[in-house]
C-alpha cells in the first residue's frame, strides 16, 4: 500500500483551480488561459472539440504550466481534453459571457439562506437555466497575494433549483434578464464578502500609493504568509484572496454593489472607488473592461425635513465614478428599506443593472436610466432644471405631486419645495427662499422621491451645491 500510494505522488495526475473545471464558461471572441500543475518536465498536450486544435506546452520544474488559445463565437457544449501522458477531460464547457461579481453584503446576498429575497421560494423553484453557470469563491483573506482560490461550489454549476440558492441574487436576476436578451452562456462567479470596505478589495500597488494607507499596507505586507488573519476590513486583504486568483480569467465585465461600509468616509470613497476601478482594469490587463455598479440603496428612517446623510454623500461619489470610460450605474435609491440594510427587491436590482449593461456594453437600444440632472437656471425665487434621458417626458411614479426636491438660499437652509414640469426641465420654488441659489433631489439616507420618466426608472439623486458635507474630512 505504501508503495502504491508513493508511486501516485510520483506519477501525479493534471491538477487545475477550481474556476476550470465541467460546466465552466469561457469568454468568447478573446484569448484565454487554461494552467494548473503536473509532473515538473512532461509535456502537456490540450485539444478543444470547437475547432479541434491542439495546442501545447511544457511543464515547469516548479510543476507549473500555462497555455493561451483564442476562443470563437459564443456556443457550446463543447470538451477539453488535456494529457501529460494520463488524459483528463473537461466536459459540459461552453463559450459565452463571464462576468466577476463582487462587493459586499447586498451583492452577496443569497435567494434563500439568510437572504430570503421576495418571493424567493418560486423564484428558486424556477431557476431553471442550464446556460447560466454559477461559481461562487469561498471567503478568504490574505496577507500574500494567492495565485489559488477555493470554491464553495466545488467549481462551476449549472443554474438550477438546486445550485442557486446559496448564489448572489444580484447577480443571478442580471444574468437572467441578460440571457432573455442575448441568448448565450452566461458565467457568474460570485467573490463577495459582506459589511466589507472598497479599500481591501484593492491591491497592495494601488491602495498603497496613499498617504493614508501607505503605513498599513506596509505593515501588512511584512505580515508573515502563514499568519491566520481574520479581520477582512483592511487594505488590500480581500484582493489577495479572491480577486487575484482570477486575474488570468478572461472576463466580459465586473459586476459591483458596494460601498455601505464606507458611508462615514464617503467623500474619501471618491478617490478609493475610481481607484479600484482602474486598478482592476490594471491587474486584469483590460483597460476598457466594462465596470457596471449599483448606487447603495435607502436606508435609515425617513427625516420629515431635509438634513445631510452620509449615505447622500456616498451616492453622489458612486455617481462620480461615471466619469470614467466604460462605466455604468444603476440606481435603488427607491427601492430601499428603512429598517432592513439587505432590501428584498433584487429582482428589480438585477434588472436595472442589466439595463445598463444591455444598453452599455452590448448596445441594445433599452432605456436604462432615469432623468439626469445636467444643469440650472435662476429665475428670481425660481430655479429652472434641466435634464438627461427624459425619454418618454418626465413625470411620477406615483402620479402625484414631485416628491424630494429642496432648496435653499446663501443661508444653506434647505426647505421642501414644489415642482413643476415643463418639458424636460422642472421648475423648484419654495416661498421661504426668495433669492434660490441650490437644489437637492433625493438628498439623504433614505429620502422619498417620485421623479421618472417614461422608462418608469428613477431619477439620479443630486445637488446643485458643492457645500462640505458630514463627511468631507473623514479619513
Amino acid at each position: 500500500m505504501l508503495c502504491l500510494i508513493g508511486g501516485i505522488k510520483a506519477n501525479a495526475f493534471i491538477v487545475l483551480p477550481d474556476v476550470i473545471t465541467d460546466n465552466m464558461v469561457l469568454q468568447q471572441k478573446e484569448m484565454n488561459t487554461l494552467w494548473g500543475k503536473g509532473n515538473a518536465g512532461k509535456i502537456i498536450n490540450v485539444t478543444t472539440s470547437w475547432d479541434n486544435k491542439k495546442y501545447q506546452g511544457s511543464i515547469d520544474a516548479e510543476g507549473n504550466w500555462k497555455l493561451k488559445f483564442k476562443t470563437p463565437s459564443a456556443g457550446g457544449p463543447y470538451t477539453i481534453l488535456l494529457s501529460d501522458g494520463e488524459d483528463l477531460t473537461l466536459k459540459n464547457v461552453m463559450i459565452g459571457e463571464v462576468w466577476f461579481c463582487s462587493g459586499q453584503s447586498n451583492m452577496e446576498m443569497p435567494l434563500g439562506g439568510w437572504g430570503k429575497i421576495n418571493d424567493y421560494q418560486n423564484e428558486i423553484a424556477n431557476a431553471n437555466y442550464p446556460q447560466i453557470r454559477l461559481l461562487k469563491v469561498k471567503k478568504a483573506i490574505s496577507s500574500r497575494p494567492l495565485s489559488e482560490f477555493k470554491s464553495n461550489t466545488m467549481g462551476w454549476q449549472e443554474c438550477s433549483p438546486s445550485t442557486v440558492a446559496d448564489f448572489s441574487a444580484t447577480a443571478y436576476f442580471f444574468a437572467r434578464n441578460i440571457y432573455k436578451t442575448y441568448p448565450v452562456a452566461i458565467g457568474l462567479i460570485d467573490a463577495t464578502w459582506g459589511g466589507t470596505i472598497v479599500e481591501s478589495w484593492t491591491s497592495r500597488e494601488s491602495i498603497g500609493k496613499l498617504p493614508a494607507f501607505a503605513d498599513t499596507v506596509k505593515k501588512i505586507a511584512s505580515i508573515p504568509a502563514d499568519t491566520k488573519l481574520t479581520d477582512p476590513n483592511k487594505p488590500t486583504l480581500l484582493f489577495n484572496a479572491m480577486v487575484n486568483p482570477f486575474l488570468q480569467v478572461s472576463f466580459k465585465g465586473i459586476l459591483w454593489y458596494q460601498g455601505e461600509s464606507n458611508n462615514r468616509r464617503a467623500y474619501q470613497y471618491r478617490e478609493l472607488f475610481p481607484l479600484l476601478i482602474k486598478d482592476w482594469r490594471e491587474r486584469f490587463n483590460k483597460p476598457g473592461m466594462p465596470f457596471i455598479y449599483m448606487q447603495i440603496a435607502g436606508y435609515f428612517p425617513v427625516e420629515p425635513q431635509p438634513t445631510e446623510g452620509n449615505w447622500a454623500e456616498l451616492r453622489e461619489a458612486q455617481a462620480m465614478a461615471l466619469s470614467l470610460p466604460n462605466t455604468g450605474m444603476a440606481t435603488a435609491v427607491d427601492i430601499g428599506e428603512a429598517k432592513d440594510l439587505h432590501p428584498k427587491n433584487k429582482q428589480e436590482v438585477g434588472r436595472r443593472l442589466a439595463l445598463v449593461a444591455l444598453a452599455k456594453v452590448y448596445k441594445q437600444n433599452v432605456a436604462y436610466s432615469g432623468p439626469v440632472f445636467r444643469k440650472m437656471d435662476v429665475e428670481g425665487n425660481k430655479m429652472t432644471l434641466t435634464f438627461s434621458c427624459t425619454n418618454g417626458g418626465l413625470k411620477t411614479t406615483d402620479s402625484e405631486p414631485m416628491k424630494g426636491f429642496a432648496i435653499a438660499g446663501e443661508d444653506k437652509k434647505f426647505y421642501w419645495a414644489k415642482a413643476q414640469v415643463r418639458g424636460n426641465r422642472i421648475v423648484v420654488y419654495a416661498p421661504e427662499v426668495l433669492k434660490p441659489v441650490a437644489v437637492r433631489y433625493a438628498w439623504a439616507n433614505n429620502p422619498v422621491s417620485n421623479l421618472t420618466n417614461g422608462s418608469g426608472l428613477p431619477a439620479l439623486p443630486f445637488r446643485t451645491d458643492n457645500w462640505p458635507g458630514l463627511t468631507f474630512s473623514a479619513r
